[in-house]
């Protein structure tokens, strides 16, 4: 299953939490999966969310219906929608969002453009995610390290 080496503590733990290829793909679909929801689906089908692909206006609505019956078939409720951005700040390569700005000098790091603009649309929206002050701060750095950036 693709997964970034910061995560490889939960990830072989039987895929407790949800990975960032599987948030990515959330975020594309519009369905937020809760945590809850997430750990009752068994390891395949987690690692089926992880590699189906979803990069495709019919993947995406394909890949919508899928979860959404997931959800059902384990919790007997509506999967949440979630409103879909049309320009994701992972998406924006001409400018470094401003919140991954402030990460990165709180922590006396800078990349310059180029260096956001070579990474993949799933490494950006990793570091988007990471740098957010509700996430667990431990793996920002990580990420950083990992995609030679830090």
């Amino acid at each position: 299953m693709e997964h970034f080496k910061f995560e490889q503590d939960f990830v072989e733990d039987n895929v407790r939490c949800i990975p960032m290829v599987v948030r990515f793909k959330l975020d594309a679909c519009g369905v937020k999966l809760k945590l809850a929801e997430w750990s009752t689906f068994s390891a395949s089908e987690r690692t089926m969310l992880a590699m189906t692909p979803c990069n495709t206006y019919d993947n995406v609505m394909r890949y919508r219906e899928h979860l959404r019956l997931l959800v059902w078939k384990h919790t007997g409720s509506e999967a949440t929608p979630l409103s879909v951005d049309e320009n994701p700040l992972w998406s924006i390569l001409s400018r470094i969002p401003d919140m991954l700005l402030a990460k990165l000098q709180e922590l006396g790091a800078r990349i310059s453009l180029q260096q956001w603009q070579s990474l993949s649309d799933l490494q950006r929206f990793a570091l988007i995610k990471l740098s957010a002050a509700k996430h667990e701060q431990k793996n920002f750095p990580k990420a950083l390290k990992e995609f030679n950036l830090f």
